[in-house]
Order: structure tokens, then C-alpha cells, then sequence
């Protein structure tokens, strides 16, 4: 910390950053039953909080511990209270954020704003780029991956490279005490041995809940793995590593690195070198706990075909790089539209829930898809939700479709219910908005009493 830079606990327990770090808890959740409870009475809950923060009686939430299966991959996910968000917003926001980004490399763009996975896929294409120019079409690429990169988390490390941006400030000690308390894993249904093994091998946090259900009774705690969903566990994933990050970067001088997470490329014309630095790296990470999955970790020929962060390149020979979407992505997103159309039809999420997916899915791959695949995805996106999609000013509008009657539109019945229903369409004039043109050319309008 600097001299002028307020302490932590001034941050953390000021009312107004507490009262935005609520308005940000509750973004894209305000139809969830606890965050309308939570809204009723913000302020006092608000100030409650701050009470607890500054008299360091704060106690972690309960955890809700679900799967959720991303790309073909299921995850354990854990959810924690509204307040419990709070505090990770002002910390992470406020504090450990804005000292991250001053200590790691520029292509390190995981979970960070205005950078995130389509500026990593540029700075991708950019080092391919200067590659070239710099080496021609002839060279290497060493695509690395981290195995249970978030379970294998070692707390202790964790928290002293984010102390060590604080110079050890006992506040955020005890609050990094208190939330990495909550990241501990039960296994009191180990064995001594055993739970040695998992904090020094590989620990599938998954197949460990699969195993140990309903074994566990609080007596014997893991000091290890960071929840996945948690805002913490993003800043953990940023920095973490960063070790790796500076060696490769500074110590060998490998300007064509970069790492999103647990996924990291190097490229370089001498592959003697590459297998170099990747023993380097596997003695760095085995002292962060960190372990190098040796299927994904390979190296290939630069003027091949590969695959990073979901797209496949390839570098030709006059310099050209060819960017392709993998076509199971496509396939995936259009089950998964019709498995959210079903949700949002029985009420288990609302719509605007879904929009806001196929947006953001839109949003990262929309210049990779080719014009059928584009025309097929808004078709089915139409047809499924009864909507209508524009593009305007690069971005999507999506409307309620309307039908044509005898030269004048008319809502579906379904919107039709659905705006009257909140008060878009008001019941002076119903005759109006569901007849359109027709009405009006009949002379209904002047009977209608408008």
C-alpha cells in the first residue's frame, strides 16, 4: 500500500460502496425470491452489514452446492447469500482488482473488464500476426492447460500473495480468514493419509462429493480448492499463477504468451526451447500446488490447425490467419436454446434470462460464424420464443413478432396477454392494438370511446 492509499478496512466498511456492491449482487437476479426479500429491507441489511464488518463478527452464509454442465463438462458450483456477495464486491472491486492489474501481464484477460475472452482470442490472432512477420510460417506452439485448476487451490499461498499487495494489513487478513473458511472442504471421512494425498496429488472436488455424501460430520477440514461461482475464485484465478506468468514473460523473454485461466500458449521457432521452459513451468506450478494436465499440454507446428478458447486457427503460409468457430459449439447452443425455451415456458426462469444468453453467446461468436449458421441460429431463436430479430448499430434487437391481418399487424396472443398483463397495453383502446390497421380503416376506432 501506499501512503495515501486508504486502508482496507475504510473501503470495505463504507456505506456507499457497500450500497453499490448491493445494486451489483442483485444485478440480473431481482426476479429470485431472496433477492426480493433482501430488497424490501436493503438499507438495514445494508448497515447491519457494516455493523458486522467493523466489529469482525461476520460469519459466512450457508453455500448451495450444485452441478452445472458447461461444454460437456460437469462442474461443482457453489451459490452464496446475497450479504456474502456483497463483501465480495466491495473487496474484490474496490480493492483486489485494482492491485491485480497493476502486477499482471497484459495478456493475462480472464474475468477482467474491458479485456475477458474476446480480447484474449485478439491478443491470440495479434501474436500470430507478429509472428510471422518476425519469423515467417515456420515455428512451434505450446498449448498448456492446468489440471482442477480452481480444486487445487492451496488457501495458504492464496492468501499470502494477496496480503503481500497489502503489506500484511490485519483487516484484510481476517476477511480473507473468514471467506477462505468458507472455501474449506470436509473430509473428515478421510483418513489422515488420505487427506495428505489430495492436498499434495490432483483433488476432484466433483468426484469427491459424489464419494463422501452424506459422510461428513465437520471434524477434519482441507485447507484447499476455491469455489467455482464465487467472485473471489475469479480474482484467485487472475493472480494465482502469476509466477508462471512473469517467468515465461520476463525471465525467458516470450513476447507470444498468453494465459486465460487455466489455458496458456507459447510460441516460439525452437522447440528445444518450448520443452525448456514447460519443465521450468512444472517445477514453478508444482510449488503453487498447480498441476500440468499432460493431454492437453502439447506442442504443435504453427502452420497447422489448433484450437484456443473455442476456435480453431490456423497460420498459412502468406501470413494469413483463418479463424473458425468449432461447429459443436453451434450444435450445443441450439440444444441449449431449446432446453431454455422450455424452462422459460414451465417458469423456472424468465425470459429475459434467456435473451441475455444467446446475446452474450451472439456477442463472442458473431464474426465467426459463417451466414448460414447465422441465419439458422436467429431463425430457431425466433421460431422457439415467437420473437423477431433486427440487427442495428452491430447489435441484436430482439422484439415481440407480430403477425400481418389483412394489411395490419396484430400481436400474438401470447404477447398480446403478456403486455396487457404488465401494463403495456392499456385497456382503452384494447380494440386498437389488437386489430391495428384493420380497426381503424373500419370506423371501429370512433366507437371504440377514444
Amino acid at each position: 500500500m501506499t501512503p495515501n492509499q486508504a486502508r482496507p478496512e475504510d473501503v470495505i466498511t463504507d456505506a456507499n460502496n457497500l450500497y453499490k456492491a448491493y445494486k451489483a449482487s442483485i444485478k440480473g437476479s431481482t426476479w429470485k425470491n431472496s433477492s426480493q426479500k433482501f430488497m424490501m429491507n436493503h438499507l438495514k441489511y445494508i448497515f447491519r452489514l457494516r455493523d458486522e464488518l467493523k466489529a469482525r463478527t461476520l460469519k459466512n452464509g450457508p453455500v448451495t452446492e450444485f452441478t452445472l454442465s458447461e461444454r460437456g463438462r460437469i462442474r461443482p458450483i457453489s451459490s452464496i447469500p446475497i450479504k456474502d456477495r456483497i463483501v465480495r464486491h466491495v473487496l474484490c472491486d474496490e480493492l483486489l482488482m485494482p492491485a491485480i492489474k497493476r502486477r499482471i501481464i497484459y495478456d493475462n484477460c480472464a474475468s477482467i473488464k474491458k479485456r475477458g475472452m474476446a480480447m484474449q482470442r485478439k491478443r491470440f490472432e495479434i501474436h500470430l500476426h507478429k509472428y510471422y512477420q518476425k519469423y515467417g510460417n515456420e515455428g512451434y506452439i505450446l498449448f498448456g492447460d492446468f489440471s482442477k485448476f480452481y480444486d487445487n487451490i492451496i488457501h495458504d499461498l492464496a492468501k499470502e500473495q494477496f496480503l503481500e499487495l497489502f503489506d500484511g494489513d490485519e483487516f484484510m487478513k481476517w476477511l480473507l480468514d473468514l471467506i477462505f473458511e468458507g472455501f474449506e472442504i470436509d473430509v473428515s471421512d478421510l483418513t489422515e493419509d488420505e487427506r495428505q494425498q489430495c492436498m499434495d496429488g490432483v483433488f476432484n472436488k466433483l468426484e469427491y462429493r459424489k464419494e463422501s455424501k452424506g459422510q461428513k460430520s465437520g471434524e477434519k477440514w482441507m485447507k484447499k480448492s476455491a469455489n467455482i461461482g464465487d467472485q473471489l475464485s475469479q480474482d484467485i484465478g487472475i493472480f494465482y499463477p502469476n509466477r508462471i506468468d512473469t517467468y515465461v514473460k520476463y525471465v525467458r523473454s516470450q513476447k507470444f504468451y498468453g494465459r486465460y485461466m487455466d489455458d496458456w500458449y507459447i510460441m516460439s521457432p525452437d522447440k528445444d526451447e518450448l520443452s525448456d521452459i514447460l519443465w521450468n513451468v512444472r517445477e514453478i506450478a508444482g510449488g503453487l500446488g498447480i498441476h500440468i494436465n499432460d493431454k492437453k499440454t502439447r506442442v504443435v507446428k504453427i502452420s497447422g490447425t489448433y484450437k484456443f478458447l473455442q476456435v480453431k486457427y490456423s497460420l498459412t503460409k502468406d501470413g494469413k490467419v483463418i479463424k473458425r468457430i468449432n461447429p459443436e459449439r453451434v450444435t450445443a447452443m441450439r440444444r441449449k436454446l431449446k432446453k431454455l425455451a422450455a424452462k422459460v415456458k414451465s417458469g423456472e426462469i424468465p425470459y429475459e434470462s434467456a435473451e441475455q444468453t444467446f446475446k452474450s453467446w451472439m456477442g463472442s461468436f458473431y464474426k465467426l460464424l459463417s451466414k448460414e449458421q447465422r441465419k439458422n441460429l436467429i431463425k430457431l431463436y425466433e421460431d422457439i420464443f415467437n420473437k423477431t430479430i433486427k440487427i442495428e448499430n452491430k447489435k441484436l434487437v430482439i422484439d415481440d413478432r407480430m403477425e400481418e391481418y389483412n394489411g395490419g399487424t396484430v400481436d400474438t396472443d401470447d404477447n398480446y396477454d403478456s403486455r396487457l398483463g404488465h401494463g403495456i397495453i392499456g385497456v382503452v383502446g384494447v380494440h386498437h392494438a389488437k386489430v391495428g390497421n384493420q380497426g381503424r380503416k373500419d370506423g371501429d376506432a370512433d366507437r371504440s370511446g377514444t
